[in-house]
């Protein structure tokens, strides 16, 4: 009995760090309790394995020019968290973007620009860089909710989920409907 109860404590303690990686690697500057939890809650709301990205991140909560982010940062503006599931999307955008600065390379970005669209990668206006466009389709094609204010004019969501499980490694190229059924909003 005591090996089965050992052995169970080992299978959960291996299993339970990579079950914690997809939430993410990161440390907050700032934020109420409340509005860390809304960002816990965005970043796991998603089906994307946000533990790929090298960490810390840091989550900066506060007031200030909206949200943006930096290689290893990322600023969350406060009250747009203190609306809720509204900023999921948002959080997921911001947290794309870490992806971007830390596993994409140029070539990558070349490929994916073809799929995204846009003006060029860095520069332009923000609504036509490549890079805005990557971090919505990231976070729509894995959280693709009703609820998540990303939703893109164009339906690509399987074929980015399988163009970045080829060109990176740990993540999923899951169906649109495997990760659907995993987030539908629960009627009520």
């Amino acid at each position: 009995m005591h090996k089965r109860l050992l052995m169970s404590v080992v299978v959960a303690l291996v299993v339970a760090p990579g079950a914690l990686a997809a939430g993410g690697n990161y440390t907050f500057d700032g934020g109420t309790r409340a509005e860390q939890a809304q960002v816990r809650s965005g970043l796991n709301a998603s089906s994307f394995n946000w533990g790929v990205v090298p960490g810390p991140i840091v989550i900066h909560i506060g007031g200030g020019p909206g949200p943006h982010a930096a290689p290893g940062q990322i600023w969350l503006d406060a009250s747009l968290l203190d609306s809720g599931r509204f900023s999921w999307g948002v959080i997921q955008h911001e947290y794309a973007h870490q992806v971007d600065f830390a596993l994409l390379t140029d070539p990558v970005r070349a490929r994916l620009e073809t799929l995204v669209g846009g003006s060029s990668w860095w520069s332009g206006s923000h609504d036509s860089l490549a890079c805005e466009r990557f971090a919505d389709a990231l976070a729509w094609a894995y959280w693709p909710s009703p609820d998540n204010v990303l939703r893109p004019d164009r339906p690509l969501a399987e074929q980015f989920r399988a163009t970045l499980a080829l060109l990176i490694p740990g993540v999923s190229g899951r169906s649109i409907a495997a990760v659907a059924r995993k987030h539908r909003t629960p009627k009520g």
